[in-house]
């Protein structure tokens, strides 16, 4: 089995995709480990504020086949890939690490490169993986976070329960 860690957001329709996914995800994968959600602004275009957080997954499944699945349970929620990249969606989900692989496989690129760029991604990778090493800087992601410009993104934890489960509370 490999750890995988994937990153999941969304900007439309925000809390039921999200659910939907999680559950998508439970059903495939089983247990899943779960960071808070944040909500953040949109990053590269003007949109709504997307709701975004990581979930840990143990997978045998090789990576073409592992980025088919998520790309289905995207399709599966009304994901539109007509539009510009940087758009508002209903669904991403997107493989941010695959146990200690670095390369290009099936066209995904990993480790993904936004896990050191974006709070939204960094913060609660940090939060669920402190001690995991990322596989090209040898790094912790606990102090990658805490190295990060938390001025060059608005993020904050939002209230989300998932099957009757409080996932994340908002900052008092």
């Amino acid at each position: 089995m490999t750890e995988v860690y994937l990153s999941l957001g969304s900007n439309i329709d925000r809390y039921r995709h999200i659910s939907a996914a999680l559950d998508a995800l439970a059903e495939h994968f089983g247990e899943l480990i779960i960071s808070s959600v944040f909500e953040s602004e949109a990053v590269g275009f003007d949109g709504s504020n997307f709701l975004n957080l990581v979930v840990g997954v143990d997978t045998d499944q090789p990576i073409a086949e592992l980025s088919d699945r998520l790309k289905q349970i995207e399709d599966d929620n009304g994901r539109c890939r007509s539009g510009p990249k940087f758009s508002s969606r209903t669904l991403d989900i997107d493989i941010l690490t695959y146990g200690d692989f670095v390369g290009e496989e099936a066209g995904v690129q990993l480790p993904r490169d936004e896990l050191t760029r974006n709070a939204f991604v960094l913060w609660p990778m940090a939060e669920i993986a402190p001690e995991r090493v990322h596989p090209e800087t040898g790094e912790t992601f606990a102090r990658l976070w805490a190295n990060y410009d938390k001025q060059r993104q608005n993020l904050w934890p939002v209230d989300f329960t998932w099957r009757g489960r409080t996932v994340s509370r908002a900052a008092p």
